[in-house]
């Protein structure tokens, strides 16, 4: 029976280290087109089963990229589950060739970890969605420091900041706009999407971009994606408590967004607020508790591929 490998790369700038479990081989290769193939056709030679990498940014995108067209069964995990893991083994050291061993056992534990990767068009559309919550944070601060501003030149740099923000933002979200109408089938999910109480065209495309797995989910699952499932915490005698916590935070926020909008305009989404508002429960729960609504009946209309209507069936 042949030995089962599983490969872990640690991802710095200039370096990559990999590790194999269960046999504890380390090897340092550099973060270079050239090293980059030769650690590929290393793993293909020796037959390894699946490789992870931390999600640690733009370092390691040349080296999945390679990893994917050679076939190999790749995971990108939270750096989080690494160091937890590393907790649970009670090791306390740390460098690069130990923590690419570390990875390497953890590929081998936790097989679930292997999970498809956007293609191409779902990389660059996460791009410019990223790009463009960083352009609207950037605004946000130089509105912060205009009103603080009282010099008349420091005024005027900041109104000028202001205004190449806007237009850098107007640039990157048309640029959004046309990938997605070019696209059939995300334009279908944007129409659909719309259809929505609380979601606009903005809020549509950060869905799409921001969460391809919508409408792939069950309701559980694409609630705790979210970051809106609420998590409950108990122990011995204590009260049980139960708060959300995790998932991506650009799509929370557009959500939470949608349902300040939802219980202004739509009775449907008013009356599910103001039922948890008459049991005594604070407003931002109850705006939480409607962000997930509206974030699951998404999931059902992109996954019957069907517009929004009132009573519609939600998935279990």
């Amino acid at each position: 029976m042949a030995l089962l490998l599983a490969a872990g790369v640690d991802v710095g700038q200039r370096f990559l280290d990999l590790g194999l479990a269960p046999t504890g081989q380390t090897t340092r290769y550099r973060n270079e087109p050239v090293d980059i193939a030769r650690l590929v056709a290393r793993l293909s030679q020796v037959g390894v089963a699946r490789v992870v990498l931390e999600a640690i940014g733009s370092y390691a995108q040349p080296l999945v990229l390679a990893l994917v067209a050679a076939g190999l069964s790749v995971g990108v995990v939270n750096p989080r589950r690494i160091k937890a893991f590393r907790e649970a083994e009670g090791r306390r050291a740390k460098t690069d060739r130990l923590d690419a061993g570390l990875i390497a056992r953890f590929a081998l534990a936790m097989p679930e970890a292997i999970r498809p990767l956007p293609d191409a068009a779902a990389r660059a559309l996460k791009e410019l969605s990223t790009r463009r919550q960083q352009l609207v944070a950037m605004r946000a601060v130089e509105k912060t420091r205009l009103k603080q501003a009282h010099e008349p030149a420091v005024i005027a740099s900041h109104q000028a900041c202001i205004a190449g923000l806007d237009a850098a933002c107007a640039a990157v979200e048309a640029e959004l706009d046309s990938r997605i109408q070019a696209d059939a089938a995300r334009l279908e999910a944007h129409r659909l999407l719309v259809s929505i109480p609380g979601i606009g065209p903005r809020v549509a495309g950060v869905l799409i971009c921001d969460l391809p797995e919508l409408g792939q989910r069950d309701r559980k699952c694409i609630a705790s994606l979210a970051g809106l499932a609420p998590h409950v915490s108990q122990s011995g005698n204590a009260p049980p408590r139960a708060m959300i916590s995790g998932g991506r935070s650009c799509v929370r926020t557009a959500l939470y967004m949608s349902a300040l909008v939802a219980v202004r305009h739509d009775p449907h989404f008013r009356a599910s607020y103001r039922a948890l508002r008459d049991q005594g429960k604070p407003a931002k729960l109850a705006l939480i508790a409607v962000a997930r609504r509206i974030l699951i009946t998404a999931n059902a209309v992109l996954k019957t591929k069907t517009a929004y209507k009132l009573h519609m069936p939600l998935d279990p």
